[in-house]
């Protein structure tokens, strides 16, 4: 029987192994990461038949709950370890070849370390095992930020580590004054107890665990680390960072207020915040004239319409919103690998000095169209079918609060194809000042690009590839918000 915890386990020794490996052979070292992955893609893909018709509970330590620590994996859990895993494998497969040098194995160390992290998050079943694979994930990003080492890249880590500290003091902070409620950090259990307390009581740990978290979900407005970060990391960083990383800080959010405190109540408030997030977002992005960091600002904007779709509170909306979540991470991945590309052959970060890129190089940009065409919500993309499912979703729960908050959401994706469809004008119908020859990415950057483009392709004309699991996932979280329900997988 296959172990749901070689998932956590095999990152987390490929991390450390990682430098040893490398005094035998550094060419080879380089791949270690991607033959780790490739494990825990299978070992993922393996497990999610059998965790739909039940959740796998892994008692660690031989300590029962809710005394012991445990993982809890059902189909949120592991589909999101498949995703992370098979995004994550694409993205080290890229920065094999390009990420050489000295300090090379430091950068695949906290690579995997950082995985690791966003693995363990989703499956864990203890609240402050939760947080500690949430820093394990938060400190490797800060380092992975100021891994080139320049003026820029330094600052952009030191702002993120700032504010993600103050977000890690308040998540922490309220996991102390929950034990302190219940004597005991078990999501099943504390969740099962929320009940026997004052609503009162419980809504400051609420307060202090979805601010902490919201700040490694880049909800507004604690996304103001977000732009600088991105736009300063190497691409194949910017691209996990945007792709995997922000969205388990939304995953913890989501299942903090399902699933351990059935906090419906505050969903709207959420819906809210989430509007924001999009419209402030997307309009900061067409204000940028900087290709990484209009991506950042997009990334706010798509942060924001996935958390509205959630905050729906339907089987429709859940189901709606992790799709263009999916989304989302697949076409991000995407354009932050293939415009790091095109930025390198550029020699600029400017939207302007891309003209004749489609020309020059017509694969990547080919690929940075297809990132560009999904999340824009075009046919055949996933986005297009993300996008539709939470239309629907909002329309269907026949209320006119939210049929005005889609509205605004629809114009929210208006601004964001005026801005993207500037930078494929610039790309195809302009042309280079120098004329420029052309010259391909190397084929460990083409391959990845390819297989997310496909996958991209694929999702969008079959979405019924994931949507059964989608729809388990959406059940799962509703059950979480009954009496006694909270704390499910």
């Amino acid at each position: 029987m296959v172990n749901p915890v070689l998932l956590i386990a095999a990152p987390l020794l490929a991390a450390f192994a990682v430098p040893l490996w490398s005094l035998i052979s550094g060419r080879s070292a380089r791949y270690l990461p991607v033959a780790v992955l490739f494990f825990n893609l299978v070992i993922s893909l393996l497990l999610l038949p059998r965790v739909r018709l039940e959740p796998i509970r892994v008692i660690i330590g031989g300590f029962p709950p809710p005394f012991g620590i445990n993982l809890t994996a059902g189909p949120l859990g592991i589909g999101l370890a498949a995703l992370i895993a098979g995004v994550g494998l694409l993205v080290a497969f890229s920065a094999a070849g390009s990420v050489r040098g000295g300090r090379g194995e430091k950068y695949h160390s906290l690579y995997l370390l950082l995985l690791t992290g966003a693995t363990g998050v989703v499956l864990t079943g203890d609240i402050f095992n939760l947080f500690v694979f949430f820093e394990i994930l938060c400190v490797s990003s800060y380092a992975l930020v100021a891994y080139p080492g320049d003026r820029p890249a330094v600052e952009a880590a030191v702002k993120y580590l700032v504010q993600g500290a103050v977000g890690s003091s308040l998540a922490l902070l309220g996991i102390g004054l929950l034990y302190g409620l219940f004597g005991t950090l078990n999501l099943a259990d504390i969740a099962g107890r929320i009940d026997s307390v004052e609503p009162t009581r419980i809504f400051l740990p609420l307060a202090l665990l979805v601010t902490g978290f919201g700040v490694e979900a880049a909800i507004f407005p604690l996304n103001a680390w977000l732009p600088d970060a991105h736009s300063s990391a190497p691409p194949a960083v910017s691209a996990i960072l945007s792709g995997i990383a922000i969205e388990v800080g939304l995953y913890a959010v989501i299942r903090v207020t399902y699933t351990l405190f059935g906090a419906l109540s505050l969903l709207p408030f959420l819906a809210g915040l989430a509007l924001l997030s999009l419209l402030i977002g997307e309009m900061s992005a067409y204000a940028q004239d900087n290709v990484k960091r209009m991506l950042a600002y997009s990334s706010i904007g798509q942060i924001g319409l996935i958390l509205f779709a959630l905050a729906l509170a339907t089987a429709s909306g859940i189901a709606g919103g992790l799709f263009q979540l999916v989304a989302h991470t697949l076409s991000k991945a995407l354009l932050f690998l293939a415009a790091g590309y095109m930025i390198h052959r550029a020699g600029s970060l400017r939207i302007a000095d891309l003209a004749g890129m489609g020309r020059r190089m017509p694969l990547t940009s080919f690929a940075f169209a297809v990132g560009v065409f999904s999340l824009v919500g075009m046919p055949p993309g996933a986005g297009f079918a993300g996008k539709f499912l939470i239309v629907r979703a909002a329309l269907d729960r026949g209320e006119i609060l939210f049929t005005v908050l889609i509205t605004f959401a629809l114009a929210g994706t208006v601004i964001e194809g005026a801005y993207f469809f500037r930078v494929i004008q610039t790309i195809y119908f302009r042309s280079a000042p120098d004329g420029g020859a052309k010259g391909e990415a190397p084929w460990t950057a083409l391959l990845p690009l390819g297989l997310l483009a496909a996958a991209i392709i694929v999702l969008g004309v079959f979405p019924r590839l994931i949507t059964g699991v989608l729809d388990s996932v959406a059940g799962e979280l509703l059950r979480g918000t009954g009496p006694g329900g909270g704390g499910l997988p």
